[in-house]
């Protein structure tokens, strides 16, 4: 099943189809364990193990939530000691149309989940239907981050991403292993300023669509969809304190947007890496930098892509510069990446409800 997509590196091996519509590929800590999670956007969680889907689901919460355009089960993340508690957590849209941040438990013998062990952490009422974001994942401080959308529209009209007193348009950071349901961080950057929400960690963004930490470096990567010129990867480096503003509405990418009330632009972090909507491209996917031991020429490049072109690509920095190249040309749909223990990639199809691995058709 493995075939060259348009170019001259990168393969795709088709792993599973009938996944309904893939859109999270997760996998556990343990590095013994091979399986991945695939999050149905419907409601559903189904493991994959040697290419074979699970004959019933790790977890369907499909009566509760709402699956239609943006909306329905968008994130999971699985507890750094998820071997020993059987926590996980998830970011689902329900029937009242809240973003809601729970907590499962499951047993890690049986591949079942205790529906009644739901633990919710927030619930945040969304004034529209799009942008939810959707995105959850442990830092490598053990602290959960959670990707907010705006709030939806168009061009963020209410301007909530600017504005610290709500959780729209921002990454969050919480402590889920004290409190109840949790903690703020002492070190969070707006955690003792008025009007502003503990729980954030960045802001500025429009519609984050998957972020991720470089297994190695701990840097964090933020891909965010656009509002109809430029898509953007943000970047932040390991050691940093928080607190970076993105520019949204102020600019999307690097281009001036709305400058009502706005700051210079010296006072927004800017992307590393923008694109346009030349080509067919529309909105971006983000990934993973490659930090398997298979592929030595994909080794620390960063993974993404653009959902409606299909088109993948890779980013590294070159000195001082960041270069991005186009690595494959696909027919697909591409709704998220995943990254297993070993350091492997995968993507989805969307449209064809498929799981692929990627590799490098030149090793």
């Amino acid at each position: 099943n493995q075939q060259k997509i348009n170019s001259p590196r990168i393969g795709l091996t088709l792993l599973a189809t009938d996944l309904g519509a893939p859109i999270e590929i997760s996998s556990l800590p343990d590095k013994t364990d091979k399986r991945l999670f695939i999050a149905d956007q419907a409601g559903k969680i189904n493991i994959l193990t040697d290419n074979e889907i699970s004959k019933t689901p790790f977890l369907d919460i499909s009566g509760k939530v709402t699956f239609a355009g943006e909306m329905g089960l968008l994130g999971v993340a699985f507890h750094p000691n998820f071997t020993t508690n059987g926590y996980f957590y998830v970011n689902y849209i329900d029937k009242s149309q809240n973003t809601v941040i729970a907590r499962f438990q499951a047993n890690n013998q049986s591949n079942s989940v205790d529906l009644a062990s739901e633990k919710t952490l927030l619930k945040i009422a969304q004034p529209y239907t799009n942008h939810n974001g959707g995105n959850l994942t442990f830092g490598p401080d053990n602290y959960l981050y959670i990707a907010i959308g705006d709030g939806g529209a168009g061009g963020d009209p209410e301007n909530r991403s600017q504005n610290l007193n709500n959780y729209f348009g921002k990454i969050l950071r919480i402590d889920v292993d004290n409190g109840d349901p949790y903690l703020i961080p002492k070190n969070n950057p707006f955690v003792n300023q008025d009007g502003a929400k503990g729980e954030i960690w960045a802001y500025g963004l429009r519609n984050p669509w998957k972020f991720s930490f470089d297994s190695l470096t701990k840097d964090l990567w933020i891909a965010d969809v656009g509002q109809g010129k430029l898509e953007e990867i943000n970047f932040e480096k390991a050691n940093s304190k928080g607190g970076a503003n993105y520019g949204w509405r102020c600019f999307e990418g690097s281009s001036e947007f709305n400058s009502s009330g706005c700051k210079e632009k010296s006072s927004y972090v800017l992307p590393v890496i923008e694109y346009d909507h030349s080509e067919k491209r529309c909105s971006v996917t983000g990934g993973f930098v490659y930090r398997g031991t298979k592929y030595k020429a994909l080794y620390g490049k960063y993974f993404y892509a653009d959902y409606c072109s299909g088109q993948v690509y890779l980013a590294e920095k070159n000195g001082v510069n960041w270069v991005s190249k186009l690595a494959a040309a696909t027919p697909y749909k591409i709704s998220t990446f995943g990254q297993d223990s070993q350091g492997n990639i995968y993507l989805a199809d969307l449209a064809n409800s498929s799981i692929y691995l990627i590799s490098d058709l030149a090793n």
